[in-house]
């Protein structure tokens, strides 16, 4: 397209840390391919989002579909290939937190996890490596969590730390893989990050007050503090780091 500099896709991005990035992101020269799981609340904000960017002048195509199911991350591959001919820069955020403990979490909750924020991120950066490798400002960003280093009987996430810390594994050998093409892969590791209105928590109002008190920083972070590592990652001044995982977390996993 005439006037695009990159065509950047989001998974995760109606609310939280994907729309914050989407906003930071958002203008003339960059198209927005931005996705939501469902077609339900996290469907509508996602329009509402989408509205508000294409105000900027910035070129939205909105995607939707459960990344549990297999052939969706391809399909938003294809959907966005079709829309906008080519896609440059990946930000791999959809997830969930899950707090169940072994005995209350099953397997099937586990499986969706890993489907979600593991093999969608390998099904996403599978479909879309012949574009990345050809573009001039290819860049892959995939969303992590304390929850992946971090443990203490207060703040366990079992079935979602093993998911990112797998999705950790896999970035950091597909940034070995695309580094001779000049295409940095890193991972955004945030702490304990407040929600949007319309996100759902996996914690109590308590317990947000808890996780603010044990962040060094003394306090949650907030969604755009997350994007702006995001944004970052995924600019020019970037292109010597690769393979990293950078928390944004207060200093929660120094402690």
């Amino acid at each position: 397209m005439e006037g695009i500099e990159r065509v950047v896709l989001i998974t995760g991005a109606s609310v939280g840390i994907g729309a914050a990035t989407a906003r930071r992101l958002a203008g003339p020269t960059t198209a927005l391919a931005l996705h939501a799981l469902g077609a339900g609340r996290d469907g509508e904000a996602l329009e509402t989002i989408a509205a508000e960017l294409s105000a900027t002048g910035a070129p939205v195509l909105v995607l939707h579909g459960d990344l549990a199911e297999r052939g969706t991350a391809e399909a938003l591959v294809r959907d966005t290939l079709a829309r906008f001919g080519r896609i440059d820069q990946i930000v791999s955020n959809a997830g969930f937190a899950n707090r169940s403990p072994f005995g209350e979490a099953d397997a099937a909750v586990l499986e969706k996890a890993h489907r979600i924020m593991v093999e969608a991120f390998f099904s996403l950066v599978t479909a879309a490596l012949p574009s990345l490798q050809t573009s001039a400002w290819g860049r892959v960003v995939a969303v992590s969590s304390f929850a992946a280093r971090l443990f203490r009987p207060d703040g366990l996430y079992p079935v979602t730390g093993s998911a990112k810390a797998a999705l950790e594994a896999l970035a950091k050998a597909l940034a070995i893989q695309l580094a001779p093409k000049g295409i940095p892969v890193n991972v955004v590791a945030p702490g304990y990050t407040r929600k949007d209105a319309a996100g759902h928590s996996a914690i109590s109002a308590d317990a947000w007050k808890h996780a603010a008190a044990i962040t060094p920083m003394g306090r949650l972070a907030e969604p755009d503090d997350i994007a702006a590592a995001i944004v970052f990652l995924l600019s020019r001044e970037a292109r010597h780091i690769t393979g990293q995982v950078l928390a944004v977390d207060g200093g929660l996993t120094l402690t």
